[in-house]
Protein backbone atom coordinates (compact mmCIF):
# COMPACT_ATOMS: atom_id res chain seq x y z
CA UNK A 1 0.00 0.00 0.00
CA UNK A 2 0.89 3.52 -0.06
CA UNK A 3 1.33 6.03 2.13
CA UNK A 4 -1.48 8.10 0.92
CA UNK A 5 -3.73 4.96 1.02
CA UNK A 6 -2.76 4.20 4.74
CA UNK A 7 -3.64 7.73 6.03
CA UNK A 8 -7.09 7.28 4.19
CA UNK A 9 -9.04 8.61 6.98
CA UNK A 10 -6.85 10.42 8.66
CA UNK A 11 -6.51 14.18 8.96
CA UNK A 12 -3.13 15.22 8.99
CA UNK A 13 -0.37 18.22 7.74
CA UNK A 14 2.60 16.94 6.52
CA UNK A 15 5.18 18.79 3.89
CA UNK A 16 5.17 15.46 1.68
CA UNK A 17 3.64 16.70 -1.48
CA UNK A 18 0.51 14.75 -3.17
CA UNK A 19 2.77 12.92 -5.74
CA UNK A 20 5.47 11.73 -2.99
CA UNK A 21 2.23 10.12 -0.45
CA UNK A 22 1.32 7.97 -3.51
CA UNK A 23 5.05 6.92 -4.19
CA UNK A 24 5.89 5.78 -1.18
CA UNK A 25 5.39 2.34 -0.51
CA UNK A 26 4.70 0.87 3.34
CA UNK A 27 4.26 -2.27 4.22
CA UNK A 28 2.88 -2.15 8.26
CA UNK A 29 2.08 0.16 11.12
CA UNK A 30 3.51 -0.06 14.50
CA UNK A 31 3.68 2.23 17.56
CA UNK A 32 6.59 0.18 19.40
CA UNK A 33 9.79 1.26 17.96
CA UNK A 34 11.68 -2.07 18.41
CA UNK A 35 9.22 -3.63 16.03
CA UNK A 36 9.87 -0.92 13.39
CA UNK A 37 10.97 -2.83 10.19
CA UNK A 38 11.22 -1.46 6.65
CA UNK A 39 8.30 -0.02 4.98
CA UNK A 40 6.97 0.43 8.64
CA UNK A 41 4.78 3.56 9.24
CA UNK A 42 5.86 4.27 13.25
CA UNK A 43 3.12 6.04 15.12
CA UNK A 44 4.85 8.10 18.12
CA UNK A 45 2.35 7.70 21.03
CA UNK A 46 3.16 9.44 24.19
CA UNK A 47 2.03 7.43 27.31
CA UNK A 48 2.26 7.42 30.99
CA UNK A 49 6.36 6.58 31.20
CA UNK A 50 7.61 6.79 27.44
CA UNK A 51 7.28 9.11 24.68
CA UNK A 52 7.33 7.28 21.19
CA UNK A 53 8.51 11.21 19.79
CA UNK A 54 12.08 10.14 21.47
CA UNK A 55 12.35 7.00 19.13
CA UNK A 56 11.13 8.79 16.00
CA UNK A 57 14.59 9.69 13.90
CA UNK A 58 15.90 6.34 15.44
CA UNK A 59 12.70 4.83 13.58
CA UNK A 60 13.80 6.82 10.09
CA UNK A 61 17.11 5.34 10.47
CA UNK A 62 15.42 1.96 11.29
CA UNK A 63 14.16 2.53 7.88
CA UNK A 64 10.70 3.51 8.64
CA UNK A 65 8.52 4.78 5.48
CA UNK A 66 7.23 7.83 7.45
CA UNK A 67 6.68 8.81 11.03
CA UNK A 68 3.46 10.00 12.40
CA UNK A 69 3.61 12.54 15.43
CA UNK A 70 1.48 15.05 17.52
CA UNK A 71 4.01 18.02 17.25
CA UNK A 72 6.95 19.12 14.32
CA UNK A 73 10.53 17.02 14.67
CA UNK A 74 12.07 18.68 12.16
CA UNK A 75 12.57 14.90 10.41
CA UNK A 76 11.43 13.95 6.74
CA UNK A 77 8.66 12.00 5.98
CA UNK A 78 6.60 13.45 9.08
CA UNK A 79 2.89 13.37 9.23
CA UNK A 80 1.19 15.64 11.47
CA UNK A 81 -1.87 14.60 13.34
CA UNK A 82 -3.92 15.94 16.41
CA UNK A 83 -4.13 12.94 18.40
CA UNK A 84 -1.39 9.83 17.27
CA UNK A 85 -3.64 7.27 19.34
CA UNK A 86 -6.16 8.09 16.93
CA UNK A 87 -4.47 7.71 13.76
CA UNK A 88 -2.72 4.85 15.04
CA UNK A 89 -6.43 3.09 14.87
CA UNK A 90 -7.45 4.57 12.05
CA UNK A 91 -3.72 3.34 10.09
CA UNK A 92 -4.84 -0.11 11.66
CA UNK A 93 -7.74 -0.39 10.02
CA UNK A 94 -6.69 0.39 6.89
CA UNK A 95 -3.91 -1.94 6.81
CA UNK A 96 -6.32 -4.73 7.26
CA UNK A 97 -8.66 -3.59 4.64
CA UNK A 98 -11.06 -1.89 6.69
CA UNK A 99 -12.70 -5.09 8.54
CA UNK A 100 -14.90 -3.54 11.01
CA UNK A 101 -17.10 -1.69 8.01
CA UNK A 102 -18.02 -5.45 7.17
CA UNK A 103 -19.15 -6.32 9.86
CA UNK A 104 -21.99 -5.14 12.15
CA UNK A 105 -20.40 -4.08 15.35
CA UNK A 106 -21.85 -4.02 18.61
CA UNK A 107 -20.26 -2.94 21.77
CA UNK A 108 -21.14 -2.80 25.23
CA UNK A 109 -19.82 -0.36 28.28
CA UNK A 110 -20.35 0.49 31.63
CA UNK A 111 -18.88 -0.62 34.80
CA UNK A 112 -19.71 -3.84 35.32
CA UNK A 113 -21.86 -6.36 33.68
CA UNK A 114 -20.19 -6.22 29.97
CA UNK A 115 -18.71 -9.34 29.93
CA UNK A 116 -21.97 -11.15 30.46
CA UNK A 117 -23.82 -8.78 28.27
CA UNK A 118 -21.76 -9.64 25.26
CA UNK A 119 -21.69 -13.73 25.97
CA UNK A 120 -25.32 -13.41 26.23
CA UNK A 121 -26.24 -10.93 22.48
CA UNK A 122 -23.85 -13.56 20.88
CA UNK A 123 -26.25 -16.25 22.17
CA UNK A 124 -29.11 -14.84 20.87
CA UNK A 125 -27.62 -14.07 17.56
CA UNK A 126 -26.46 -17.32 17.28
CA UNK A 127 -29.81 -18.66 18.20
CA UNK A 128 -31.28 -16.67 15.50
CA UNK A 129 -28.81 -18.02 12.94
CA UNK A 130 -25.93 -15.63 12.61
CA UNK A 131 -22.51 -15.86 12.64
CA UNK A 132 -21.07 -14.43 15.91
CA UNK A 133 -17.53 -13.01 16.73
CA UNK A 134 -16.74 -12.14 20.64
CA UNK A 135 -13.96 -9.75 22.25
CA UNK A 136 -13.54 -9.28 25.89
CA UNK A 137 -12.05 -9.56 28.85
CA UNK A 138 -12.55 -13.66 29.09
CA UNK A 139 -11.56 -14.12 25.82
CA UNK A 140 -11.63 -13.68 22.23
CA UNK A 141 -13.67 -15.69 19.94
CA UNK A 142 -14.80 -17.07 16.66
CA UNK A 143 -17.70 -19.50 15.71
CA UNK A 144 -16.45 -21.88 18.62
CA UNK A 145 -12.51 -20.46 18.38
CA UNK A 146 -11.24 -19.51 21.50
CA UNK A 147 -8.33 -16.94 21.65
CA UNK A 148 -6.74 -15.59 24.02
CA UNK A 149 -7.27 -11.95 25.74
CA UNK A 150 -5.01 -9.51 26.99
CA UNK A 151 -6.75 -6.58 27.18
CA UNK A 152 -11.05 -6.32 27.73
CA UNK A 153 -10.74 -4.51 24.42
CA UNK A 154 -7.25 -4.41 22.60
CA UNK A 155 -5.04 -2.81 21.13
CA UNK A 156 -6.25 -1.39 17.74
CA UNK A 157 -2.98 -3.63 15.33
CA UNK A 158 -4.80 -6.66 17.45
CA UNK A 159 -8.63 -5.06 17.50
CA UNK A 160 -8.09 -5.45 13.78
CA UNK A 161 -6.56 -8.37 13.18
CA UNK A 162 -9.26 -10.04 15.07
CA UNK A 163 -11.75 -8.50 13.41
CA UNK A 164 -10.09 -9.57 9.79
CA UNK A 165 -10.20 -13.15 10.78
CA UNK A 166 -14.44 -12.56 11.90
CA UNK A 167 -14.94 -11.57 8.53
CA UNK A 168 -12.81 -13.89 7.09
CA UNK A 169 -14.60 -16.93 8.80
CA UNK A 170 -18.00 -15.08 7.70
CA UNK A 171 -18.99 -13.02 10.66
CA UNK A 172 -21.81 -11.05 10.16
CA UNK A 173 -21.72 -9.23 13.61
CA UNK A 174 -18.87 -8.25 16.09
CA UNK A 175 -19.83 -7.87 19.79
CA UNK A 176 -17.00 -6.95 21.87
CA UNK A 177 -16.32 -4.97 25.39
CA UNK A 178 -15.34 -1.01 24.86
CA UNK A 179 -13.88 -0.02 27.88
CA UNK A 180 -12.86 3.24 29.16
CA UNK A 181 -9.37 2.91 28.79
CA UNK A 182 -9.95 2.22 25.37
CA UNK A 183 -12.27 4.73 24.43
CA UNK A 184 -9.92 7.10 26.29
CA UNK A 185 -6.98 6.36 24.19
CA UNK A 186 -8.73 6.02 21.24
CA UNK A 187 -8.54 2.23 20.18
CA UNK A 188 -12.02 2.02 18.62
CA UNK A 189 -11.82 5.17 16.25
CA UNK A 190 -12.88 4.91 12.98
CA UNK A 191 -15.01 2.02 13.80
CA UNK A 192 -19.07 2.66 13.43
CA UNK A 193 -21.26 0.69 15.87
CA UNK A 194 -24.85 -0.72 15.03
CA UNK A 195 -25.85 -0.29 18.68
CA UNK A 196 -23.89 0.64 21.91
CA UNK A 197 -24.85 -0.59 25.05
CA UNK A 198 -24.82 0.89 28.46
CA UNK A 199 -25.19 -1.07 31.67
CA UNK A 200 -24.38 1.10 34.55
CA UNK A 201 -22.14 3.14 36.16
CA UNK A 202 -20.50 3.23 39.47
CA UNK A 203 -17.20 3.60 40.77
CA UNK A 204 -14.09 2.17 39.09
CA UNK A 205 -10.31 2.93 37.55
CA UNK A 206 -9.92 6.22 39.58
CA UNK A 207 -6.48 5.22 39.46
CA UNK A 208 -6.57 6.20 35.72
CA UNK A 209 -9.05 8.28 35.24
CA UNK A 210 -8.73 10.50 38.27
CA UNK A 211 -12.20 11.58 38.20
CA UNK A 212 -15.76 10.09 38.26
CA UNK A 213 -16.61 13.01 35.30
CA UNK A 214 -13.52 11.98 33.49
CA UNK A 215 -14.89 8.50 33.89
CA UNK A 216 -17.95 8.40 32.38
CA UNK A 217 -17.14 11.45 29.47
CA UNK A 218 -15.03 7.76 28.76
CA UNK A 219 -18.21 5.76 28.82
CA UNK A 220 -20.18 8.34 26.73
CA UNK A 221 -17.81 7.95 23.81
CA UNK A 222 -19.38 4.96 22.35
CA UNK A 223 -22.44 6.55 21.43
CA UNK A 224 -20.48 9.36 19.05
CA UNK A 225 -19.51 6.08 16.98
CA UNK A 226 -22.56 4.03 17.31
CA UNK A 227 -25.64 4.74 15.27
CA UNK A 228 -28.46 3.27 18.13
CA UNK A 229 -27.94 3.90 21.54
CA UNK A 230 -28.80 0.96 24.04
CA UNK A 231 -29.32 2.52 27.70
CA UNK A 232 -30.62 1.19 31.15
CA UNK A 233 -33.12 3.64 32.53
CA UNK A 234 -32.35 2.40 36.23
CA UNK A 235 -29.17 3.93 36.87
CA UNK A 236 -28.93 7.62 37.31
CA UNK A 237 -26.46 8.30 34.72
CA UNK A 238 -27.96 5.71 32.24
CA UNK A 239 -31.07 8.36 32.60
CA UNK A 240 -28.85 11.07 32.39
CA UNK A 241 -27.36 9.65 29.15
CA UNK A 242 -30.70 8.86 27.92
CA UNK A 243 -31.91 12.26 27.85
CA UNK A 244 -28.69 13.86 26.55
CA UNK A 245 -29.07 11.45 23.53
CA UNK A 246 -31.94 12.09 22.88
CA UNK A 247 -35.14 10.90 20.39
CA UNK A 248 -34.02 7.02 19.17
CA UNK A 249 -32.50 5.30 22.38
CA UNK A 250 -33.47 2.36 23.33
CA UNK A 251 -33.89 2.11 26.73
CA UNK A 252 -34.32 -1.42 29.35
CA UNK A 253 -35.29 -1.78 32.57
CA UNK A 254 -36.18 -3.95 35.56
CA UNK A 255 -38.82 -1.83 36.88
CA UNK A 256 -39.81 1.29 35.09
CA UNK A 257 -42.26 0.96 32.58
CA UNK A 258 -41.35 4.26 30.27
CA UNK A 259 -38.70 1.54 28.98
CA UNK A 260 -38.69 0.58 25.94
CA UNK A 261 -38.34 -2.89 26.80
CA UNK A 262 -39.27 -4.00 31.08
CA UNK A 263 -38.82 -7.01 32.92
CA UNK A 264 -41.83 -8.32 35.04
CA UNK A 265 -42.77 -11.03 37.00
CA UNK A 266 -38.95 -11.47 38.16
CA UNK A 267 -38.59 -15.20 39.62
CA UNK A 268 -34.87 -16.18 41.17
CA UNK A 269 -33.04 -18.93 42.28
CA UNK A 270 -29.57 -19.78 43.19
CA UNK A 271 -29.60 -21.37 39.88
CA UNK A 272 -31.32 -18.76 37.75
CA UNK A 273 -33.80 -16.03 37.05
CA UNK A 274 -36.76 -16.38 34.82
CA UNK A 275 -38.87 -13.30 34.10
CA UNK A 276 -41.05 -11.70 31.27
CA UNK A 277 -39.21 -9.55 28.62
CA UNK A 278 -42.50 -6.73 28.14
CA UNK A 279 -42.23 -4.14 25.12
CA UNK A 280 -45.26 -2.63 22.98
CA UNK A 281 -46.90 -5.84 21.95
CA UNK A 282 -43.84 -7.75 23.15
CA UNK A 283 -44.52 -10.51 25.90
CA UNK A 284 -42.06 -13.27 26.30
CA UNK A 285 -41.01 -15.75 28.85
CA UNK A 286 -37.51 -16.14 28.93
CA UNK A 287 -34.59 -17.59 31.52
CA UNK A 288 -30.83 -16.77 32.35
CA UNK A 289 -28.73 -19.44 34.07
CA UNK A 290 -27.43 -16.16 36.46
CA UNK A 291 -29.25 -14.96 39.84
CA UNK A 292 -30.55 -12.25 41.07
CA UNK A 293 -31.78 -8.79 39.64
CA UNK A 294 -28.43 -7.47 38.29
CA UNK A 295 -28.13 -10.89 36.38
CA UNK A 296 -31.81 -10.00 34.94
CA UNK A 297 -30.45 -6.30 33.68
CA UNK A 298 -27.70 -7.73 31.97
CA UNK A 299 -29.91 -10.42 30.02
CA UNK A 300 -32.30 -7.34 29.44
CA UNK A 301 -29.68 -5.25 28.60
CA UNK A 302 -28.70 -7.96 25.83
CA UNK A 303 -32.36 -8.27 24.41
CA UNK A 304 -32.38 -4.39 24.03
CA UNK A 305 -29.71 -4.47 22.04
CA UNK A 306 -30.53 -7.08 19.91
CA UNK A 307 -34.28 -5.61 19.64
CA UNK A 308 -32.21 -2.54 18.06
CA UNK A 309 -30.73 -4.82 15.53
CA UNK A 310 -33.73 -6.14 14.50
CA UNK A 311 -34.22 -9.11 16.25
CA UNK A 312 -37.36 -11.16 16.94
CA UNK A 313 -38.46 -10.96 19.95
CA UNK A 314 -39.16 -14.51 20.21
CA UNK A 315 -35.34 -15.21 19.21
CA UNK A 316 -33.92 -13.32 22.04
CA UNK A 317 -36.39 -14.95 24.42
CA UNK A 318 -35.10 -18.45 23.38
CA UNK A 319 -31.33 -16.99 22.91
CA UNK A 320 -31.29 -15.88 26.09
CA UNK A 321 -32.32 -19.61 27.80
CA UNK A 322 -30.20 -20.63 25.64
CA UNK A 323 -26.82 -19.28 27.22
CA UNK A 324 -25.24 -21.75 29.87
CA UNK A 325 -24.05 -18.76 31.68
CA UNK A 326 -20.74 -17.01 31.66
CA UNK A 327 -17.37 -18.07 33.20
CA UNK A 328 -16.61 -16.35 36.65
CA UNK A 329 -19.83 -14.71 36.88
CA UNK A 330 -22.03 -16.02 39.67
CA UNK A 331 -20.95 -19.36 38.74
CA UNK A 332 -21.78 -22.28 40.99
CA UNK A 333 -18.61 -24.74 41.18
CA UNK A 334 -19.93 -28.16 41.64
CA UNK A 335 -19.22 -29.55 45.29
CA UNK A 336 -20.78 -32.47 45.87
CA UNK A 337 -21.38 -31.21 49.74
CA UNK A 338 -24.15 -29.66 51.47
CA UNK A 339 -22.77 -25.76 50.67
CA UNK A 340 -22.85 -23.97 48.06
CA UNK A 341 -19.54 -22.61 46.12
CA UNK A 342 -19.89 -19.31 44.00
CA UNK A 343 -17.50 -17.36 42.18
CA UNK A 344 -17.69 -14.20 40.84
CA UNK A 345 -15.19 -11.14 39.40
CA UNK A 346 -16.85 -8.90 41.65
CA UNK A 347 -13.67 -6.45 42.41
CA UNK A 348 -15.34 -3.35 43.31
CA UNK A 349 -17.71 -2.12 46.13
CA UNK A 350 -21.20 -1.73 44.46
CA UNK A 351 -20.72 -5.21 42.26
CA UNK A 352 -19.45 -7.08 45.53
CA UNK A 353 -22.69 -5.96 47.16
CA UNK A 354 -24.93 -6.97 44.42
CA UNK A 355 -24.08 -10.74 44.65
CA UNK A 356 -23.98 -10.77 48.18
CA UNK A 357 -27.02 -9.53 48.29
CA UNK A 358 -28.57 -11.58 45.48
CA UNK A 359 -27.15 -14.62 46.96
CA UNK A 360 -27.73 -14.30 50.83
CA UNK A 361 -31.27 -14.94 50.77
CA UNK A 362 -30.53 -18.31 49.26
CA UNK A 363 -28.56 -19.23 52.44
CA UNK A 364 -31.83 -20.65 54.50
CA UNK A 365 -30.35 -22.07 58.20
CA UNK A 366 -26.76 -21.41 56.93
CA UNK A 367 -24.06 -18.62 56.59
CA UNK A 368 -23.12 -15.79 53.77
CA UNK A 369 -19.42 -16.45 53.63
CA UNK A 370 -17.29 -13.79 51.41
CA UNK A 371 -13.97 -14.50 50.63
CA UNK A 372 -12.41 -11.08 48.78
CA UNK A 373 -8.89 -9.07 48.02
CA UNK A 374 -8.46 -6.29 46.53
CA UNK A 375 -5.91 -5.64 43.71
CA UNK A 376 -2.63 -3.43 43.42
CA UNK A 377 -1.95 -0.68 41.53
CA UNK A 378 -5.06 0.10 41.13
CA UNK A 379 -7.72 2.32 43.01
CA UNK A 380 -6.92 2.30 46.81
CA UNK A 381 -9.83 4.32 47.65
CA UNK A 382 -12.09 1.20 46.45
CA UNK A 383 -10.58 -0.66 49.03
CA UNK A 384 -12.19 0.09 52.79
CA UNK A 385 -15.52 0.80 50.76
CA UNK A 386 -15.19 -3.26 50.16
CA UNK A 387 -14.41 -4.07 53.33
CA UNK A 388 -17.16 -2.27 54.33
CA UNK A 389 -20.19 -3.50 52.03
CA UNK A 390 -18.77 -7.01 52.64
CA UNK A 391 -19.22 -6.98 56.64
CA UNK A 392 -22.44 -5.28 55.87
CA UNK A 393 -24.18 -8.41 54.07
CA UNK A 394 -22.07 -10.84 55.30
CA UNK A 395 -21.87 -13.66 58.39
CA UNK A 396 -18.45 -14.10 57.85
CA UNK A 397 -15.61 -12.34 55.95
CA UNK A 398 -12.43 -14.07 54.74
CA UNK A 399 -9.91 -10.93 53.46
CA UNK A 400 -7.39 -12.28 51.29
CA UNK A 401 -5.22 -10.77 48.38
CA UNK A 402 -6.57 -10.78 44.93
CA UNK A 403 -3.85 -9.62 42.45
CA UNK A 404 -1.45 -7.58 44.47
CA UNK A 405 1.06 -6.48 41.85
CA UNK A 406 3.93 -4.73 43.02
CA UNK A 407 2.02 -3.32 46.05
CA UNK A 408 2.63 -4.59 49.35
CA UNK A 409 -0.19 -7.23 50.20
CA UNK A 410 0.32 -5.96 54.13
CA UNK A 411 -0.64 -2.21 53.27
CA UNK A 412 -3.35 -3.77 50.67
CA UNK A 413 -5.09 -5.10 53.87
CA UNK A 414 -4.10 -2.71 55.99
CA UNK A 415 -6.39 -0.03 53.91
CA UNK A 416 -9.40 -2.74 53.35
CA UNK A 417 -9.66 -3.48 57.46
CA UNK A 418 -11.16 -0.60 58.89
CA UNK A 419 -13.85 -0.80 56.56
CA UNK A 420 -14.91 -4.39 58.26
CA UNK A 421 -14.40 -2.89 61.32
CA UNK A 422 -17.09 -0.84 61.15
CA UNK A 423 -19.38 -3.76 61.75
CA UNK A 424 -19.30 -6.35 64.34
CA UNK A 425 -19.02 -9.60 61.70
CA UNK A 426 -16.81 -12.17 62.77
CA UNK A 427 -13.52 -12.14 60.09
CA UNK A 428 -10.41 -14.16 59.36
CA UNK A 429 -7.31 -12.36 57.13
CA UNK A 430 -5.03 -14.97 55.68
CA UNK A 431 -2.99 -13.22 53.00
CA UNK A 432 -2.78 -15.97 51.36
CA UNK A 433 -5.75 -16.72 48.47
CA UNK A 434 -4.69 -20.92 48.43
CA UNK A 435 -4.40 -20.72 52.14
CA UNK A 436 -7.74 -18.40 52.83
CA UNK A 437 -9.74 -20.62 50.12
CA UNK A 438 -8.49 -24.03 51.76
CA UNK A 439 -9.62 -22.98 55.19
CA UNK A 440 -12.89 -21.70 53.87
CA UNK A 441 -13.79 -25.20 52.54
CA UNK A 442 -12.78 -26.53 55.34
CA UNK A 443 -14.70 -24.43 57.89
CA UNK A 444 -17.78 -24.21 55.47
CA UNK A 445 -20.87 -25.90 56.85
CA UNK A 446 -24.30 -27.16 55.59
CA UNK A 447 -26.62 -24.70 54.14
CA UNK A 448 -23.18 -22.08 53.72
CA UNK A 449 -23.04 -20.02 50.78
CA UNK A 450 -19.07 -19.25 49.76
CA UNK A 451 -18.64 -16.44 47.35
CA UNK A 452 -15.25 -16.43 46.28
CA UNK A 453 -15.07 -12.19 44.45
CA UNK A 454 -12.97 -10.96 42.52
CA UNK A 455 -10.62 -13.17 40.35
CA UNK A 456 -13.97 -14.66 38.41
CA UNK A 457 -12.78 -16.48 35.18
CA UNK A 458 -9.41 -15.79 35.44
CA UNK A 459 -7.11 -18.60 36.02
CA UNK A 460 -3.91 -16.97 37.84
CA UNK A 461 -2.22 -14.43 39.87
CA UNK A 462 -0.51 -11.68 39.35
CA UNK A 463 2.15 -11.31 41.96
CA UNK A 464 4.84 -8.81 42.42
CA UNK A 465 7.50 -10.57 40.37
CA UNK A 466 5.52 -13.29 38.53
CA UNK A 467 2.25 -14.17 37.69
CA UNK A 468 1.57 -17.58 38.91
CA UNK A 469 -1.24 -20.44 37.58
CA UNK A 470 -4.51 -19.84 39.87
CA UNK A 471 -7.49 -21.56 38.49
CA UNK A 472 -10.28 -21.06 41.81
CA UNK A 473 -12.75 -23.44 40.24
CA UNK A 474 -9.72 -26.23 39.91
CA UNK A 475 -8.39 -25.52 42.97
CA UNK A 476 -11.67 -26.28 44.66
CA UNK A 477 -12.54 -29.18 42.99
CA UNK A 478 -8.72 -30.44 43.84
CA UNK A 479 -9.07 -29.06 47.44
CA UNK A 480 -12.75 -31.39 47.79
CA UNK A 481 -10.63 -34.07 46.41
CA UNK A 482 -8.07 -34.24 48.55
CA UNK A 483 -10.39 -33.50 51.54
CA UNK A 484 -12.46 -36.33 50.23
CA UNK A 485 -9.57 -38.56 49.75
CA UNK A 486 -8.41 -38.07 53.25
Amino acid sequence: MTLKEYLEGVRYTTGLSEAQLEGIQASSVTNDSRQVRGGSIFVCIRGGKFDGHEKAADALAAGAAAVVAERDLGLPRQILVESTRGAYAVLCGNHFGNPARRLKLVGVTGTSGKTTVTFLIKSILQQAGKKVGLMGTIHNEIEGMEFPAKHTTPDPYQLHAMLARMAEAGCEYAVMEASSHALDQHRLDGCVFEAGVFTNFSQDHLDYHGTMENYFAAKKKLFSIARTAVVNLDDPKGEELAKELGPGVITFSVARDDATLTARNISSTVRGSSFLIVGEQIIERTRVAMPGRFSVSNAMAAAAACYALGLAPEDIAKGLAACPGVPGRAEVIPTGTGYTVIRDFAHAAEELEQIITTLRPYKGAGRMITLFGCAGDRDRTKREKMGEVAAKYSDLVILTSDNPRSEDEGQIIRDTKPGLDKFKTPYRIIPDRYEAIAWALENAREGDILLLAGKGHEDYQVLADETICFDEKALVQQLLEGKNRA
